[in-house]
């Protein structure tokens, strides 16, 4: 079984704590930073060693790589531009612009798997809107269309390199200010605003086949009081059996202020895996996440999160 926590480690080498941390039976997955990186050898040999730490199955290893803002390690790789860009270019010649973005899917595919990275946490699938502090330039365009042409173009690149897809973050992040890093954004629009603007893409990608989405930590007041992150009303209800998504589901990170309005860090690992998350990470809090997986010890890892989640592993480069 696969658990459902996805934690972090604080250094460029896996230390004794860290390797006890990540034995335990909830850890299912590690979430790479760039305080993880030096340079590509250092990344090689702590890659394997995480990858050593746990077999059948091992551990889930990802990283925040989207290109832009966006990505963790960049001397030695390959510098991946805003996926803006390439909604800018897809104005100006579509055709080139699709073409660049499977490319640059391939790209960031080809360079993580060569260390084992199993996930990059891309692509992001929200409709810009002009107004959000931490999206942006992320999106590819404010246009839902074009978000769906560029998505799809970019998550044909990484599966040509054996990677899966994590859209995120659902149902869309694009038209609040607020950073959810910080605070709890709300968004006030009515179901029927979020479905013609917001959703479209995710409907498009989910419709595809995307392997993994990632929730938001975003209340969509006319719909649920709870943050998406934490709904099982937008997850097992909307996205389950309306949207009819069979792919693992990610939450946000669990130690985001946008999910404190909760409670403490149980109260959110509990809301979120009854929501219906299959994993969970949990990063920059080592003392958090040490005391969560102690809190959760009557939790034993879902047959179906696990059997939804060995579907994000690396597979064969693809010829």
């Amino acid at each position: 079984m696969i658990g459902p926590i996805m934690a972090d480690i604080p250094g460029q080498e896996v230390t004794a704590e860290d390797r006890e941390l990540l034995s335990h039976p909830l850890v299912g997955g590690v979430i790479l930073f760039t305080r993880n990186y030096h340079d590509p050898a250092q990344l090689a040999a702590l890659c394997k060693d995480i990858l050593a730490i746990k077999s059948t199955p091992r551990l889930l290893l990802a990283v925040d790589h989207e290109g832009g803002r966006v990505q963790r390690f960049r001397v030695g790789f390959t510098r991946v531009p805003a996926m803006a860009m390439l909604g800018r270019l897809y104005l100006e010649d579509a055709a080139r612009a699709r073409v660049e973005a499977q490319g640059w899917g391939a790209t960031i595919g080809r360079e993580l798997a060569s260390y084992g990275i199993d996930l990059p946490f891309a692509p992001v699938l929200d409709v810009d809107a002009g107004m959000s502090q931490i999206i942006g330039d992320r999106a590819f365009s404010g246009d839902p269309e074009i978000v769906i042409e560029l998505a799809r173009a970019v998550a044909a690149g990484l599966r040509s390199q054996g990677i899966a897809s994590t859209g995120k973050h659902f149902p869309g992040h694009g038209n609040v200010v607020a950073d959810s890093h910080l605070e709890l954004p709300i968004d006030r629009r009515p179901l029927q605003d979020l479905a013609a603007l917001d959703l479209l893409p995710f409907k498009r990608l989910i419709e595809d086949g995307i392997e993994s989405l990632m929730m938001a930590h975003v209340r969509y007041s006319a719909f649920d009081t709870t943050p998406a992150s934490l709904s099982r009303k937008w997850i097992m209800t909307f996205l389950r059996r309306k949207l009819g998504f069979r792919g693992a589901v990610i939450c946000d990170d669990l130690s985001m202020n946008g999910a404190a309005v909760v409670g403490g860090l149980e109260d959110r690992a509990r809301l979120a895996l009854s929501a219906g998350c299959d994993m969970l990470p949990v990063c920059n809090d080592r003392p958090g996440c040490a005391a969560l997986l102690d809190a959760l010890k009557d939790i034993k890892p879902r047959p179906s999160s696990s059997q939804r989640l060995r579907k994000l592993y690396r597979k064969e480069i693809a010829s």
